[in-house]
């Protein structure tokens, strides 16, 4: 295998960048950040929106700046955040703007479904996806008679929108569909039932593919533009959770990850979905996963508090730098236990005077420093993640032996110890960067210069530095 490039777009829900990776022969693995832009949702007549057409001229951005390199990548890989679409005409124009998950229309969208529609059991049991209301489900139903959704011959989720405005080629990658609740977990395929149900088919939705299957190459036109010729496009897990779950520096089986930020997602991987009443129950959710696996996952609300808290101070005049905020943790107790994922915390007007709210209701001590709120925070998500990870031990066909951390939230030393105590298993923190290590490797897969998931990950392990947490009475050690 002689050196390969590869280029990863990966695109979160408020910011986006470029990255291009390097894979030598001696299987040496590096990554550089070229581009970064913003992704903010765009009000537009009463709705939220994604700016499709700005995310794709940052895309070609990207590409220049790689042919200003000198540099031949092998091919490109595009991830984002899951559940969103795009309407595509019959004459292969985009109609209109996309909307985002966070606009009006999704609020009790759920409930409207399952009091019109189909019964929340029965959804779940077709899908195993949790239930919320910006699911695709949901907002098929809740736009089914918009101009764009009555005019569309095509549904094309965002990653595979982006490909398709790049190549011309539309598919529907698996593990972006997954988070959807359109798709059947147990046949892997679109539910028909579910599509008739919101008024489609699955003939509205390019063909399935897997991670690592080619889409096609650079239309003619960007090639020129972008002066980097027709290089392919690789689907990689589309879903970016999916994407840096596959980067997981794991060796065995024995483990469950926390991919942990605003948003915390703890989870283990399964080869087949499991959908029973306990998951039902704890609204756990099976999404698609690389190689045939699934990602039996939880969603618990991470950083999000501490974050709101954060920008309340700084606005009445006190900011703190992120060592700042974790020494002030580290060197306060905590008053209060609260449950990060109740839903006084979701979008309060004000997180300080909802987590009193809360205390006072739970009959606990209020916070009284800006040491002791961060402190009983980060107490309470490690506890969390402690309930969360005993209800997976009972779903698990293997020993749960380490919790790998990956995401931000794995620089979060002070946390990641916290969550080792509470969990009573050592915790292991990186890489900071999954998900777009995930997207260049399943690239690598997709160009033959990587054999499997396997090989994968062992790359991922020999390339990385990850921190381990031990519980109480250990040491921390670096590899």
């Amino acid at each position: 295998m002689k050196t390969k490039f590869f280029i990863a777009f990966d695109l979160g829900a408020t910011s986006g960048r470029s990255v291009l990776g390097e894979l030598t022969e001696e299987g040496k693995l590096t990554m550089k950040e070229l581009t970064r832009f913003p992704n903010r949702m765009m009000p537009l007549d009463g709705h939220l929106h994604w700016n499709i057409y700005s995310l794709y001229e940052e895309l070609k951005r990207g590409l220049r700046e790689v042919t200003g390199l000198g540099i031949t990548p092998a091919s490109i890989g595009i991830d984002t955040w899951g559940v969103d679409y795009v309407c595509v005409a019959p004459d292969g124009s985009i109609i209109g703007l996309p909307y985002a998950y966070r606009d009006i229309q999704t609020i009790g969208a759920d409930g409207r479904f399952f009091e019109n529609v189909m019964s929340a059991s029965e959804l779940y049991r077709r899908t195993g996806i949790q239930h919320m209301g910006f699911n695709t489900v949901f907002q098929l139903n809740e736009h089914r008679n918009d101009f764009g959704h009555l005019n569309a011959s095509k549904f094309v989720f965002l990653p595979d929108a982006l490909a398709y405005m790049l190549t011309g080629n539309i598919v529907t990658e698996y593990t972006i569909a997954s988070t959807g609740s359109i798709v059947n977990a147990a046949a892997r395929q679109l539910d028909v039932e579910i599509l008739a149900a919101v008024g489609t088919e699955p003939s509205k939705f390019g063909p399935m593919v897997d991670p690592g299957h080619v889409i096609g190459n650079l239309k003619p036109e960007i090639a020129e533009e972008t002066g980097l010729g027709t290089i392919p496009i690789v689907a990689v897990a589309g879903h970016d959770t999916a994407s840096a779950v596959a980067a997981i520096p794991a060796t065995d089986r024995n483990f469950a990850y926390l991919s942990s930020g605003t948003w915390s997602l703890m989870g283990i991987e399964t080869y087949a979905p499991v959908i029973n009443e306990t998951t039902e129950k704890y609204n756990i959710t099976n999404e698609g996963g690389v190689e045939g696996t699934t990602r039996l996952l939880k969603n618990i609300t991470g950083m999000w508090i501490v974050e709101q808290c954060l920008r309340q101070w700084k606005s009445e005049g006190t900011d703190y730098t992120y060592p700042q905020m974790v020494e002030l943790a580290e060197n306060s107790k905590a008053v209060c236990i609260i449950d990060p994922d109740d839903s006084s915390f979701t979008a309060p007007a004000n997180m300080l005077i909802a987590i009193d709210d809360y205390c006072r209701a739970t009959n606990q001590s209020v916070p009284a420093t800006h040491g002791e709120y961060l402190r009983s925070i980060f107490e309470s998500l490690a506890r969390t993640y402690a309930k969360t990870l005993d209800i997976f031990r009972g779903l698990s066909e293997y020993p749960i032996e380490r919790l790998h951390v990956i995401g931000g939230g794995s620089r979060n030393a002070f946390l990641n110890q916290l969550t080792a105590d509470a969990c009573g298993i050592p915790v292991i923190a990186g890489p900071a960067e999954a998900t777009a290590l995930g997207n260049i490797m399943i690239q690598a897969i997709a160009s033959g210069a990587v054999k499997d998931l396997a090989e994968m990950r062992r790359i991922i392990a020999g390339n990385i530095e990850t921190v381990t947490y031990y519980p109480k009475n250990h040491n921390t050690k670096t590899k």
